[in-house]
Parts: structure tokens; C-alpha cells; sequence
């Protein structure tokens, strides 16, 4: 492909090397369009994208070396001695990089229906909600996100909530060779602040929620940058969906560009829920209201609390837009789970077992306070906190379970490079203030062979803090672990708790 067709949509300039020489990209030809400098070959595109803890503009000597056709950057580079390398210089070049990933796969978004999601929390069920509707009334869907890329029968595990740009538009374009008319995705706040969703105007935009998040030094510095990155969904999308029971509706829609739809409990929302009411069977947590609007409807829910409600109905409102029969969505929405994402594992008559990602104390608290809604004779709750994060998120979290729990099960989650015993101590430390009860088992699987051991009759026990994760993480190295693997092999007679 010529570079001039790749850069068709951009600002730039070209220099010849190290000199003031200006070029043209007419014949210019590019073999391979790259920003891994493990990739450089002869006759690439190789682009120059800064990152948190490395810059891909120290290896443009490397690439005009080994015969990169150009580089592109953002800012001066130290070339080799009479180096030609066509230099393509922009402002921003990871902007550069989604437009010409975009170029590069033929503007796939142009050819498929594209639907991201955003918001706090909701993104990951929201989307599979999504999925589930659309294909049970006959689309065929990919999907991009937190646990894993669906194209086809292909499942790719995720390493990024939202993938770079590149990779981004390769499976979109993958998703289009294999029929797909549809692609749903998770769009993080990260995502929008680095430019991975740029080169595309999504077809709709969903905002679930706003909460106090990914705060810190390698995310957003302060809330006011993460909400304003949110909000960027709703200056890139032709129609958005948002939650009008937000605190932050009107300051996720500043500047936004797109028509608006609402969902939410309010009688004004659009897509309007009414008539909520909890129900509990052995093996099934749930919820089920009608909804009124532009849908009315009378649905059921596998899975317990209000948050459930939002998400179905954000994907009730996209559903809409496709004109998928009523009876369609009631099915889905009836039968569809998400691996580790409140998830409820039937176990038999006696209790419950859900499975959760909650990580945070925010997350933990609103998962305990929804099963709390059910009534459970005791509520017990498995948890850890991962290593090498900010202490203050593990004392968070105990103090939370300690106060709302029946029994805390302290057990490790990733340490990581910490030693889980401290974690563990630390934890002890929170939760030891509310008078809570607990115990703490540091090896997971006796953790919840202990639970499920010791349960009783109308208890919940609550696994939270992995989800879907297949692996738990100890210095430096992955091995394989599953929570939900973990319980069925329980069940099974193959683990006690021993302790």
C-alpha cells in the first residue's frame, strides 16, 4: 500500500532523514504497517508510540537500519549517519497510528455496525447482554473486551479492556471476512485518553456509570480527567445511550455531538424500568420488572440487583435500535450469564455460590449490600487483594467486608511480588476494627473448599476478586487458576479444605 494512502486522513509533513529534505509519500510503498519494534522488517511503516514505561521513538535507529520504508513520529529522533528514511512527522502519533491502522485494514468500522460501551462498571455484562440479544434475533456478532475478543467460534483472551489501534481494526476487519455485522465493545477510559478508538465514528455509544476510579499515577490523575476521558465516547459516536440516574449524566454529555436516548429508573428515561422485584430459587438468584417508553416489556434477569437492571435495560435500549422483536429480547436477556461477572453457580437445594470480579472496595461493597437484599441466613464472603497495588485498597476492602459480611474468608488474590501473608496481615489489620467475623486461609482452594464445607442451609458465599481470570499471579509467573474450576472440582470430591 502507498504511504499517501495510508496517510490520506492525517496532518504531516515528510523529511528526508536526518535532513530539512521535504518529501512526498506518492511513491512511497509499505510492506507491513508496525509499532513493535520486534516487528520491524524491511520495507514497514514503522510508527513511533510513546508508552508509560518505554518509547518506541528510541528504536527509530534501529528501524531505519534494518530498511524500514518510513517512521513516523511525534517528536525528534536519533537517526544513523546520511540516513534516507522517509520521516513522517505528526503531532500525535498515537492519533496517527488509529487512522492509519484504520487505512490499513480498509476502514472497517465503515462496513460494520460498531456499539461501545463505557462507564465505571456494567461495561462487560452490558456488552455480552448486547451480543446475546442481537444474535438471538439473527445478527452475527464479534465482541471486544475486558475477558476476552469473540470472532466466530475464535476466542481470543484479553490483555486490555479495549485492544491497541491496530490490533483493534485487525479484528474488526477479521470479524467482517467471517460474515459479522455487528462488533460491541468495551471502550475504556484508558482507550479514549490514548487514542485506540480514534479513526472511527462509533454507530452507538453507552455510558452505564460513573464512579471514583482508576485513579492514579499509570491511569488518570485526578476524577475530573477520567470523566472528561469518558466523556470523549459521546464526541465519537451518532447516537448515544446513557444512564439519566447518573450524578454525572449532564457532565458525561459536555460537549457531546451525538443524539441522545436515556434508560434508567426515571420516568423520563426512554428506556424506563418499573414493577422491580427480587426473587431467589436454589441455584438462581434474579430480578424482574416491565419497562415502559420506547419498550414494554416484562423481563426476568439470572442475575440478582439493581445494577442488572441498568444493564439490561442499556441493552434493551441497543436492541432497539435494530428492531429485534420483543420476544427475542426477553429470551436473551432470561438465560444470558457472564463468566465471573455475578455470577451464580448452582450447587443444590442448600445455598448459594456466586463468583464475582469485584476487586475494590466499591465493587465488593455493592455486591454485598445487593446479596444482602436477598435475605441469606448467613452471608459469607471469600476474598484477597492484589499485590503491588496501593495498600489503601486492600484496608478499603476489609473494612467493607468486615461490616457487611456475616464471615470473611481472608485468602490471597495475585500477589504478585508481595509476600500474600503480609497482604493477608494487612487485611486482618481493616477488618479486625468492625468487629467482623473472620478467619483467613491464605491458600485459595482450601479457602473456598472451607466455605462450601461449612456452609449452611439458606447461606450465600461469595467468591469475589478473580471472576473470569484463568490464572492467579505469584512473582512474576501465571499459574493456572479458575474460581468457578475451583468450586465444580469441590463438588466433585477432588479438593477438602484441610486446615
Amino acid at each position: 500500500m502507498l504511504l499517501k494512502d495510508l496517510l490520506s486522513r492525517l496532518d504531516y509533513y515528510i523529511t528526508e532523514g536526518n535532513s530539512s529534505k521535504i518529501l512526498g509519500p506518492d511513491k512511497i510503498n509499505i510492506c507491513a504497517v508496525v509499532n513493535n519494534s520486534q516487528s520491524i522488517c524491511a520495507g514497514c511503516l514503522y510508527m513511533c508510540i510513546k508508552g508509560s514505561s518505554f518509547d518506541g521513538h528510541d528504536m527509530a535507529y534501529e528501524a531505519a537500519m534494518e530498511g524500514a520504508s518510513a517512521i513516523l513520529v511525534e517528536h525528534a529522533v536519533k537517526l544513523p549517519q546520511n540516513c534516507k528514511t522517509p520521516i513522517v512527522h505528526v503531532t500525535d502519533s498515537r492519533i496517527a497510528m488509529a487512522n492509519i491502522s484504520a487505512a490499513w485494514f480498509g476502514h472497517p468500522a465503515e462496513h460494520i455496525t460498531t456499539i461501545g460501551v463505557t462507564g465505571t462498571k456494567g461495561k462487560t455484562t452490558t456488552t455480552y447482554l448486547i451480543k446475546s440479544i442481537l444474535e438471538n434475533s439473527g445478527y452475527k456478532v464479534g465482541l471486544i473486551g475486558t475477558i476476552e475478543t469473540v470472532i466466530g467460534d475464535k476466542h481470543i483472551p484479553s490483555q486490555n479492556t479495549t485492544p491497541e489501534s491496530y490490533l483493534l481494526q485487525m479484528y474488526m476487519q477479521e470479524m467482517i471476512d467471517i460474515g459479522c455485522n455487528c462488533v460491541v465493545m468495551e471502550v475504556s477510559s484508558q482507550a479514549l485518553k490514548l487514542h485506540r478508538c480514534d479513526g472511527f465514528t462509533f454507530d452507538i455509544g453507552v455510558f452505564t456509570n460513573l464512579e471514583p476510579d482508576h485513579i492514579g499515577p499509570k491511569e488518570h490523575e485526578t476524577f475530573e480527567e477520567y470523566l472528561f476521558c469518558k466523556s470523549l465516547l459521546f464526541q465519537h459516536c451518532r447516537l448515544g445511550i446513557l444512564n439519566i440516574d447518573d450524578s454525572h449524566f449532564e457532565e458525561i454529555l459536555t460537549n457531546h455531538t451525538c443524539e441522545v436516548q436515556t434508560f434508567g429508573l426515571n420516568s423520563k428515561a426512554d428506556f424506563c424500568a418499573y414493577d422491580i422485584s427480587m426473587f431467589s430459587e436454589p441455584g438462581k438468584l434474579g430480578i424482574a420488572f416491565k419497562t415502559k417508553g420506547k419498550e414494554n416489556l416484562t423481563l426476568e434477569l439470572p442475575t440478582p440487583g439493581m445494577f442488572s437492571v441498568y444493564n439490561a435495560l442499556a441493552a434493551t435500549a441497543v436492541a432497539h435500535q435494530f428492531n429485534c422483536p420483543s420476544n427475542n429480547i426477553k429470551e436473551a436477556l432470561k438465560y444470558t450469564t457472564v463468566n465471573g461477572r455475578f455470577e451464580v453457580i448452582s450447587v443444590d437445594n442448600r445455598y448459594n455460590i456466586i463468583i464475582d470480579y469485584a476487586h475494590n472496595a466499591m465493587a465488593l461493597q455493592n455486591v454485598l449490600k445487593t446479596l444482602k437484599e436477598y435475605k441469606p441466613k448467613r452471608l459469607i464472603c471469600i476474598f484477597g487483594c492484589g499485590g503491588n497495588r496501593s495498600k489503601l485498597r486492600r484496608y478499603e476492602m476489609g473494612e467493607v467486608s468486615g461490616k457487611l459480611a456475616d464471615i470473611s474468608i481472608i485468602t490471597t488474590d495475585n500477589p504478585r511480588f508481595e509476600d500474600p501473608l503480609e497482604i493477608i496481615k494487612d487485611i486482618e489489620e481493616s477488618i479486625s476494627k468492625t468487629g467482623g467475623k473472620y478467619i483467613s486461609i491464605p491458600d485459595r482452594r482450601k479457602a473456598i473448599a472451607y466455605a462450601m464445607e461449612n456452609s449452611q442451609e439458606g447461606d450465600v458465599i461469595l467468591i469475589c476478586g478473580k471472576g473470569h481470570e484463568p490464572y492467579e499471579e505469584i512473582k512474576g509467573i501465571r499459574y493456572h487458576y479458575n474460581d468457578k474450576e475451583e468450586v465444580n472440582s469441590i463438588l466433585k470430591g477432588n479438593h477438602k479444605a484441610d486446615i
